[in-house]
């Protein structure tokens, strides 16, 4: 069968339905492109770290809960005043503060049950020693 349908006139919805043609030419090279891209800069990323283990630069500790809880106390510190930023200026925010024991708090609830008697432990004194000194910094 073949259709009469001049090509410059637009196809009708209610008529026959055709195929597309879509021009895929270079695509795939594209994306080869794009993966050889990414997989150099994972190299180049890779030694650059590497380059600072040669060169003795210390390493970040492991990411774990208790690094987690240890980072947001020192914040709470920091914003009682009772720690220096990382410039070296003592300053107090007591909302950034409270804020900060309120995130603590919603961790301990959110992690009821999840976690070992180590990092309880360390999350149920951490609090008790913030609050304590959250209260004596509102005083």
């Amino acid at each position: 069968m073949v259709d009469d349908t001049p090509i410059d006139e637009p196809i009708r919805q209610d008529g026959p339905r055709g195929f597309t043609v879509t021009d895929r030419r270079g695509e795939g090279e594209s994306a080869h492109a794009e993966a050889a891209e990414a997989a150099e800069a994972a190299e180049a990323a890779e030694a650059a770290e590497q380059r600072e283990r040669d060169r003795g630069v210390e390493q970040l500790p492991q990411i774990d809960f208790s690094t987690l809880l240890l980072s947001l106390s020192t914040s709470v510190m920091v914003h009682l005043g009772e720690a220096p930023t990382p410039e070296g200026a003592v300053e107090k925010n007591l909302a950034m503060a409270k804020q900060t024991i309120d995130i603590i708090e919603m961790l301990q609830t959110k992690t009821t049950g999840n976690l070992d008697d180590d990092e309880r432990k360390l999350l149920r004194g951490l609090l008790h020693d913030l609050r304590l000194r959250y209260v004596r910094a509102v005083k």
